[in-house]
């Protein structure tokens, strides 16, 4: 799994005009997944089901 940052060098991720991460390939918003336990948060798009790491 990818961080948001590195996906979003490599070009698999946009940001829209409100900076929220969009999936390049679906063009779709990320879903956020926040488990307490865990120092980040999954980032997911709901098309393909890539999965990204968010660091808070």
């Amino acid at each position: 799994m990818k961080s948001t940052r590195k996906g979003l060098r490599k070009g698999e991720l946009t940001k829209d005009t409100y900076d929220r991460l969009n999936c390049a390939d679906c063009d779709e918003t990320l879903k956020k997944r926040n488990d307490p336990d865990e120092v980040f948060s999954v980032r997911t798009c709901p098309d393909c089901g890539t999965e990204w790491k968010e660091l808070r």
